[in-house]
């Protein structure tokens, strides 16, 4: 008798379990990351999925600015003291619609670039190309240094009126998880 019972109660935790897993596995995250050594410096190019919710492009639709930052932090690993930070640097955007002028503006420091519709604005921030992060100065050849990496919605810097409803609503809590790589820079090739 309570062998019958206990096969629908783990069928139920199995199915359960299964279902949890789906909805992580279509969440936020980092799809790619990629150091690039070019002219003495180090860029990262990285692909990152995110998913906006209705709530927040009903938001920029009518006018809220949405400011997304990338963090992203290389350490060297020391087995005698903490890690060493090399590189700790965050990029912003602004993602802002005119409403009287219909057009989406996209904003990294001083640069602004319109875009046509709010995903191919939002697509300018998945896709983060030639971030230069610090000269390979920093760097010892050969050597494995560890790196990661997230994009987040930062409300801090949303208008008050709306950074209420963004600390009340799970809809304005877009961020993905921190994602991890690793990486060597190769010694500069001597040329004869």
């Amino acid at each position: 008798m309570i062998a019958l019972f206990h096969r629908p109660l783990l069928f139920i935790i199995v199915a359960f379990m299964v279902s949890v897993g789906a909805v992580f596995a279509q969440s936020t995250q980092f799809v790619s990351v990629e150091p690039i050594v070019r002219d003495g410096r180090l860029y990262i190019d990285a692909n990152a999925d995110i998913e906006v919710t209705g709530e927040l492009r009903n938001a920029a639709e009518k006018g809220v600015p949405l400011y997304f930052t990338a963090d992203l932090e290389i350490v060297s690993s020391r087995w005698w003291w903490f890690d060493k930070v090399l590189v700790d640097e965050q990029r912003s955007w602004r993602l802002s619609y005119n409403v009287l002028t219909q057009q989406w503006r996209v904003s990294v420091g001083d640069l602004t670039l319109p875009e046509d519709t709010f995903d191919d604005a939002l697509s300018f921030v998945k896709h983060i190309r030639g971030w230069a992060v610090g000269s390979t100065d920093l760097f010892d050849p050969d050597e494995e240094y560890e790196g990661r990496i997230r994009l987040r919605l930062d409300t801090s810097r949303l208008p008050r009126p709306v950074r209420v409803d963004a600390f009340n609503s799970s809809a304005w809590s877009v961020m993905t998880p921190w994602k991890d790589f690793r990486f060597s820079i190769s010694p500069p090739v001597q040329k004869p």
